[in-house]
């Protein structure tokens, strides 16, 4: 049935050169796992647009609404936890993927003449899942998002002479607000996903015509050729469903965090960007003061330069690793700062105290309005309304701030008063409710 529709389609839309163009490109010294990982990284370009455009139905790109047109995600829409989790970790999956895919072409010194425009694409196509990564970290307008954009953008203001005008630019104002969010939301969702896929298109048109590098053994490169189809293509959809099933394995056990709504006012919550962006925050630490600038212009600016820079710094025609000393050097040495940074900061980041800031103030509400009056935690207090020692594992947030807002109309018999909290307030006593859990 399949190859009759292909050869329906294909008289009359002759698919022979498409084809032979997509499949039939010969790859030096043949098929390899150590190749999969342009495709995995495509594969999850595409996964990040599916999981995007069903998030995009539901979700509002407004200060007022765009916390709760997540919450509404999470828990109203059928299947909305697991999509949102998808997106979240496939954007980490095709962090690492992307930057597999440049550590192998480094290795295998594929940036070479006459791969110098592939390289550079590739770069491109790195700064843009970069900013992807940024500009999704806000949408949620949670306090996570909130304070860890905002930081980000502290970092941006700190470049000599045009700072404050990118922060300008960026913000779309003078404050973190509803411009900013607006701003985020049209480069996340309109502008990068279609400079990437134009990119995309580029990098694999430049490719099917230099052709892919193969191995650095150029004597068994010349020896065997093998066409993409059919191993080459068997290895990437096996690696490529590998991969998505780890990831799918992730969303189900450790569904998207989202914390409380996004709040200018509190201070004391901790900014955290993602895991990506850990070992840069740490480098920050370091480099206060004068230093600043070190950190937040010139080694950013000298790494990409040497990145877009490295086929004409590395000029070499030979492609064994040993035999580019000081290239291969300065790589082992980067990876091994970058591993560094990042294992004292998640070492640090695990140290801190789980508990939310929003929970220590919800813990302070119920103490000031004398919740244990009535109610017991943990043997502590009266017992004559219900014990709340795990009142978390019976209720959702939803429940509980309609029962604080108007006790009555959800449970009729209930004498617990109106106390006419604040939204803070609600959001504040309903996060220290559903950390009381067996």
């Amino acid at each position: 049935m399949g190859q009759r529709m292909y050869q329906w389609l294909d008289k009359r839309l002759h698919l022979g050169p498409v084809k032979m163009a997509l499949l039939n490109e010969p790859i030096p010294g043949g098929a390899s796992w150590i190749y999969v990982f342009g495709s995995i990284t495509l594969f999850f370009f595409l996964l990040q647009m599916v999981t995007g455009m069903f998030l995009a139905i539901y979700y509002s790109p407004s200060t007022e609404h765009a916390y709760i047109s997540i919450r509404y995600i999470m828990d109203e829409v059928a299947f909305g936890p697991f999509i949102r989790s998808l997106h979240h970790w496939g954007a980490s999956a095709m962090m690492v993927v992307i930057g597999l895919h440049m550590l192998q072409v480094f290795l295998y010194g594929a940036y070479k003449r006459p791969r110098e425009l592939l390289w550079i694409v590739g770069i491109v196509l790195f700064i843009l899942t970069l900013a992807f990564g940024f500009s999704g970290y806000l949408l949620p307008w949670d306090q996570r998002a909130y304070w860890a954009t905002q930081v980000g953008i502290n970092i941006v203001g700190t470049i000599p002479l045009v700072g404050d005008v990118l922060v300008r630019i960026i913000r779309g104002g003078q404050n973190l607000g509803a411009m900013t969010l607006n701003r985020f939301y049209a480069l996340h969702t309109l502008f990068l996903p279609w400079l990437v896929m134009a990119l995309v298109a580029v990098h694999l048109f430049i490719l099917r015509r230099v052709g892919p590098a193969g191995p650095w053994d150029e004597v068994r490169a010349a020896r065997f050729q093998e066409p993409f189809w059919p191993k080459q293509v068997a290895m990437d959809a096996v690696a490529i469903g590998l991969v998505f099933f780890i990831v799918v394995a992730f969303a189900i056990a450790s569904p998207a965090p989202l914390a409380n709504p996004a709040n200018p006012s509190d201070t004391t919550f901790m900014p955290l960007p993602e895991w990506y962006f850990l070992f840069y925050y740490q480098l920050l630490k370091y480099l206060e003061g004068p230093w600043e600038i070190v950190g937040t212009l010139i080694l950013p600016l000298l790494f990409f330069a040497a990145l877009f820079l490295l086929p004409w710094l590395d000029r070499r025609k030979e492609r064994r690793p040993v035999s580019r000393p000081m290239v291969m050097s300065a790589g082992v040495g980067f990876l091994a700062v970058v591993v560094t940074l990042l294992t004292i900061s998640i070492r640090e980041v695990s140290s801190i105290p789980k508990l939310d800031p929003s929970v220590l103030r919800g813990k302070i509400l119920y103490q000031e309005l004398d919740c244990a009056g009535c109610h017991r935690i943990h043997g502590e207090g009266e017992a004559t309304a219900p014990d709340l020692s795990y009142v978390g594992d019976i209720r959702d947030r939803d429940w509980l701030i309609r029962h604080f807002r108007d006790p009555q109309a959800v449970v009729p018999e209930s004498e617990m008063p109106e106390y006419g909290l604040n939204e803070q307030e609600l959001n504040d006593l309903t996060s220290y409710m559903l950390v009381l859990k067996r």
